[in-house]
């Protein structure tokens, strides 16, 4: 089926925002930070792994290797509640692509200034990968609320996935323009660290610039606010949709199931590139090169999956998709140190799950709230979307901390998938969709 103007230009943001997500976000921003945070707490080392510690908030002693999970935590933290107030503000709003704009163009501003990070500055690190990351959130809640306008009930699923593809095409070559300069830098005569850094400044330049087209093309979508929602007050507004939310239990227990298993792939995804790099040995530009072959591997499982969905369903695929999450992971914490080939095939595994479940999480919430309440609704969603994970993130980061062992916070993360799997067996989708009042799909 061929792809309306206003879907191919909603396709762009996803396109725009991957590149951020998988070179900055997965890649590069977790080690950099671990290494500019080891360069302050452990000056003189040498090899190994560095058991001082870092005051993350001035506070709370952490060790270095810990700091990206916990950052990570303390930004979903944060978006707890800004991102439900961009939502119910946006909904307010009759023009929500200026929500998108905005709240993109702010992430990317963090992210290019990443740019100066260098030395033991890991204290500017935080703050700069913390905004990025709630900018972020905010931005794809506005971004996923605006499938329900431009999609009906059976073509979600393929726009869904559609727009996921289109995120890896655009993060894989931007990956591969940075795997070139990573690979190359002594030739450019450059160090590493300024290779780094000048791959951070492209992620956010790229997400700021592929940004206007969706913004430009999305401003033509007419959007009337009821009067009533319009002059609301947003805080009022939380409240009421948080007492309305016990009217859509099967929302609510999709919410629950996502959440679990979510975190699980977002905090395998976030904490890949610490595990590969400081666990397993492998170098740098070989894991660039891994997480490479994983996007583009992503871009068929993403269409792949959407095929699927077509003729089981969403929540079937999603299901197998979680099963195969499971043996990832599992195969993962058996790799020996140092055996790149594993990994390489790990991460063509992880490519062919990764978007397909992601895209079609996306699809079948979107069948599950009211209309007129989409980015209100959408900002629970992201909440627990990627990136802004907490309790995978947080899980991984004290099992780090307390036993200084990458392979057992790993491990640890398969609890999430079990009992995510669990509960999304148990919704009930065609009951979910009658309650929201949303017209059934064909196949659901």
């Amino acid at each position: 089926m061929k792809s309306t103007p206003a879907q191919r230009a909603w396709y762009w943001y996803d396109w725009a925002n991957s590149a951020f997500y998988t070179t900055t976000a997965t890649v590069l921003i977790s080690p950099y930070l671990v290494s500019l945070a080891t360069n302050a707490a452990c000056p003189d080392l040498t090899s190994g792994t560095c058991t001082r510690t870092v005051p993350l908030l001035g506070l709370f002693p952490v060790l270095p290797g810990a700091l990206p999970s916990l950052l990570a935590t303390i930004s979903t933290l944060a978006s707890a509640v800004i991102l439900l107030l961009v939502g119910a503000a946006a909904d307010r709003s009759a023009h929500p692509h200026r929500w998108l704009g905005t709240t993109a163009w702010i992430g990317a501003a963090a992210g290019a200034l990443m740019f100066v990070l260098m030395g033991s500055n890991w204290q500017l690190g935080a703050w700069l990968m913390v905004i990025s990351l709630i900018a972020f959130g905010a931005s794809v809640v506005v971004y996923d609320s605006m499938l329900v306008r431009i999609a009906g009930p059976d073509d979600r699923d393929r726009v869904s996935s559609r727009g996921w593809a289109w995120g890896y095409v655009g993060g894989g070559v931007l990956l591969a323009l940075n795997f070139a300069v990573l690979s190359v830098y002594p030739a450019l005569g450059i160090d590493k660290a300024m290779a780094v850094r000048l791959c951070l400044l492209s992620a956010g330049l790229w997400w700021a610039g592929f940004t206007i087209i969706p913004v430009r093309g999305l401003r033509g979508l007419p959007r009337d606010v009821p009067a009533d929602v319009a002059a609301r007050n947003p805080f009022r507004q939380l409240a009421s949709t948080f007492a309305e939310l016990r009217h859509y239990p099967q929302t609510l227990a999709f919410l629950l199931a996502f959440l679990f298993y979510n975190d699980g792939i977002q905090t395998v995804i976030v904490s890949s590139s610490v595990y590969a790099i400081r666990e397993l040995g492998i170098e740098e530009n070989l894991v660039l090169a891994t997480f490479l072959l994983t996007q583009f591997v992503a871009i068929a499982g993403a269409l792949g999956f959407g095929r699927v969905a077509a003729r089981i369903g969403a929540r079937r695929t999603v299901l197998i998709g979680i099963g195969i999450w499971l043996v990832v992971v599992l195969v993962a914490f058996s790799i020996p140190a140092g055996v790149v080939g594993a990994l390489f095939g790990l991460g063509a595994a992880i490519g062919v799950v990764m978007g397909g479940t992601q895209a079609l999480s996306r699809s079948m919430y979107s069948q599950l709230i009211p209309l007129g309440r989409e980015s209100e609704y959408f900002s629970f969603y992201q909440a627990m979307e990627r990136g802004t994970s907490w309790l995978g993130t947080l899980t991984f980061g004290l099992v780090f901390q307390f036993t200084q062992s990458y392979r057992l916070a790993l491990v640890a993360l398969m609890a999430f998938f079990v009992v995510g799997g669990i509960l999304l067996a148990r919704v009930d989708m065609r009951k979910g969709i009658i309650d929201a009042g949303n017209a059934l799909p064909r196949v659901w």
